[in-house]
């Protein structure tokens, strides 16, 4: 029998909280891997004058917060310590150079080189142990999703992860979309592979229906954790949900904008019911 509530399993000194009823009434796991902005003891080697809030996915929890009604799991550590949504092996040699076979090419892998504005984020590269550190905390936080998702799916006969993110209204001169303004929701399924049609349509219609433009896997597709976790044809599904910060929130004081957040939310929970509803044919 797995448990799952925050006193048990989990909390900041993990990288990551786990909450939700030890017996979910619905298929839905919810994940968040990059609303927080605490560094703790692996933020030493970071600059110190980086603001964790830059490229934050801040207060994504707040929004998702009373709305899931099954497991809940929370990265409580920035992305800049470790980016959760990327393979763990997906570093630069620049970025720890005593990696024996890092495969990253981008600055911004599992270990973030660079802001999207291109400002340095380290101080000096990782040793090999630093990297296994954020390794481990990688390790258990998909360990966690995955335990979750098995569990549902032992109650459901099926399971769908909600991957919770945010995004910049206009691309940054770190993406391929600069300057440009995006829709304000971006569904992300990895083109089709990571969740059954019917759960992407669900997802948008909802947010269609509530007034909001949406542009499924553009210029967002999902990242390391719907195409790790979603397996369709395993009765898993995994979908990614970009929302545009300025629907909510000040991209320049991070302040939240109350009429915005309170009018997400409601769509959100309409969302997650529609979802919860879904069953595979």
């Amino acid at each position: 029998m797995v448990v799952l509530n925050a006193d048990t399993h989990g909390g900041p000194e993990r990288g990551f909280t786990v909450a939700g009823p030890e017996n979910p009434e619905v298929p839905v796991v919810v994940s968040i891997p990059h609303a927080a902005a605490m560094l703790g003891p692996l933020g030493l080697p970071l600059r110190d004058e980086l603001d964790p809030r830059c490229d934050a996915d801040l207060h994504v929890d707040t929004l998702y917060e009373g709305l899931t009604r099954g497991p809940l799991i929370v990265a409580e550590i920035s992305r800049f310590v470790c980016d959760l949504n990327r393979a763990s092996g997906d570093v630069t040699r620049s970025a720890v150079p005593g990696h024996p076979s890092p495969t990253g090419v981008s600055p911004r892998g599992f270990i973030w080189e660079v802001t999207t504005q291109g400002l340095p984020t380290h101080s000096r590269p990782l040793t090999l142990r630093e990297w296994e550190a954020r390794r481990d905390i990688h390790e258990a936080y998909h360990n966690a999703v995955a335990t979750a998702l098995s569990h549902v799916k032992s109650l459901f006969g099926f399971a769908i992860l909600v991957d919770g993110h945010s995004m910049p209204s206009r691309g940054t001169s770190a993406h391929p979309d600069a300057g440009a303004l995006r829709a304000e929701v971006v569904p992300g399924d990895r083109d089709g592979t990571s969740c059954a049609p019917e759960v992407m349509a669900r997802v948008c219609d909802e947010f269609t229906k509530s007034g909001y433009t949406v542009a499924p896997n553009q210029p967002y597709k999902g990242g390391f954790t719907t195409q790790h976790h979603g397996r369709p044809k395993d009765n898993i599904h995994a979908i990614q949900i970009e929302l545009r910060r300025d629907l909510y929130m000040d991209e320049a004081t991070f302040e939240i904008h109350p009429p915005g957040f309170a009018r997400i939310r409601r769509t959100l929970e309409r969302v997650l019911r529609s979802v919860e509803t879904f069953r595979p044919q």
